[in-house]
């Protein structure tokens, strides 16, 4: 774990450092999942049974792709009622917050006498992958899903693996309640393939999200263009901005839940305070041999943990920024103060009581988030990443009259003499 100080000598090399880490997968798997693509294309559902026998030890064919209504009703009913009450105050809370997101269309009447407009749809389909066996999050589900059906998504396909034939039966409750069109038994880069460009049994999608590891991930980036996709996620990562009012157990706590993710994982402490910094540390210290995930927490802790102590929040906001981090916690006398002077953030949670868990799980807010510091420039996903916009215009003759010559004087500037004609034939101009 890294101790950094604002006013060491050497704190702007440090922090350079760690802003350059790299945790990313640095496996070249380029080569190998173009050719999974290429077979998914030429092949179709023989692949496709293929690469699930030889990589989920699942011989199949495809007639048993599709998971069945009733597989689906008998794992549902296998879930205890107090976790289908719990998914279903996921469900309700995440739905009713994308919902309050739905842009309105736009129509505008300009002096010059045209009407200009935009229009907002939703997508025809999109596909949602879902890592399968050990790696199964029913929260994932919610949050990928549940933003399509309130932006007015028709077909929602869902992919899960499901190593040695095991479905997991949250799982697919959680498509369920979050209106799922139809869910395949199919994971890796070869479900991606099958998303985007479709076989005899997966009908193709227009967007593909959802997270999954370095084969998936390198799916999503070669189909994109063939179809959206959401983003190419990298490692979890937390900072957290405590004064020295907060409970330091507290704040440990909530680094190791970012830390548990992954050995790759990033919890960054940024406080104003020495003495806060140092028990922050012990808790932590303390914490980690007490979690079933230790070994995977403590790598995390000490491959990428980082303290960081301020000589005052002017310092503390600007390294924030500087980070732009996938989740931002603030547990600071006055947080939306601190909020209000801060510009990238994937997600920030305010106050003693807004954990980064919350949001995971049941706040309503997304929890699939900008990675990487690509906090600066992306956003979380949201019911516009199921959306597109259709701009329109319609010009009087009198609008065209007043318009047009500048649009023939700036299309004969670029050469494009048929763009001028165009105009100029219905303002009865000469030739």
């Amino acid at each position: 774990m890294k101790r950094l100080n604002t006013t060491d000598p050497g704190f702007e090399a440090d922090f350079a450092a760690l802003l350059n880490q790299a945790r990313e997968t640095t496996s070249n798997v380029g080569d190998v999942v173009a050719a999974i693509i290429a077979d998914i294309r030429a092949r179709g559902d023989e692949a496709l049974c293929d690469y699930t026998t030889r990589f989920d030890r699942m011989p199949i064919t495809p007639d048993r792709l599709r998971i069945t209504e009733a597989e689906i009703e008998q794992a549902t009913a296998s879930v205890p009622a107090e976790l289908l009450e719990a998914l279903d105050i996921a469900a309700r809370r995440i739905e009713i917050f994308h919902r309050a997101q739905l842009p309105q269309d736009l129509r505008m009447d300009d002096p010059e006498g045209l009407t200009l407009g935009m229009r907002w749809n939703a997508l025809d389909a999109v596909g949602i992958y879902v890592p399968g066996g050990k790696a199964a999050y029913p929260s994932s589900v919610l949050m990928n899903a549940i933003p399509a059906r309130a932006a007015g998504v028709a077909r929602i396909a869902m992919c899960v693996p499901t190593p040695d034939g095991v479905l997991n039966p949250l799982v697919l409750a959680a498509a369920r309640r979050a209106g799922v069109s139809e869910i395949y038994r199919v994971g890796g880069a070869q479900a991606v393939a099958a998303l985007a460009w479709g076989t005899a049994t997966i009908a193709p999608v227009d967007r593909i999200v959802g997270p999954g590891n370095a084969y998936v991930a390198e799916a999503k980036r070669q189909v994109f263009g063939r179809v959206g996709i959401d983003s190419i996620a990298g490692p979890s990562e937390v900072v957290v901005l405590a004064d020295a009012g907060q409970d330091p157990r507290r704040i440990a706590v909530d680094l190791l839940a970012q830390a548990e993710h992954g050995e790759d994982s990033q919890s960054i402490l940024i406080t104003d305070s020495a003495r806060q910094a140092e028990a922050v540390a012990r808790a932590v210290e303390a914490e980690i041999p007490t979690l079933p995930r230790a070994a995977i927490a403590g790598a995390a802790w000490r491959d990428y943990g980082a303290i960081i102590t301020v000589s005052d929040w002017e310092e503390g906001t600007a390294l924030v920024d500087r980070l732009a981090p996938e989740h931002l916690q603030i547990m600071t006398a006055e947080p939306e103060a601190l909020f209000a002077r801060i510009r990238h953030a994937g997600a920030a949670f305010l106050g003693a009581f807004s954990p980064e868990a919350v949001g995971d799980y049941v706040a309503g807010p997304n929890h699939v988030l900008p990675t990487g510091r690509t906090a600066r420039f992306a956003s979380g996903l949201s019911v516009f990443d199921f959306l597109k916009r259709t701009t329109w215009l319609s010009a009087t003759p009198a609008g065209l009259s007043r318009v047009g010559p500048a649009a023939i004087a700036l299309a004969e500037a670029e050469g494009l003499q048929a763009h001028a004609r165009s105009i100029a034939l219905r303002l009865n101009r000469p030739n």
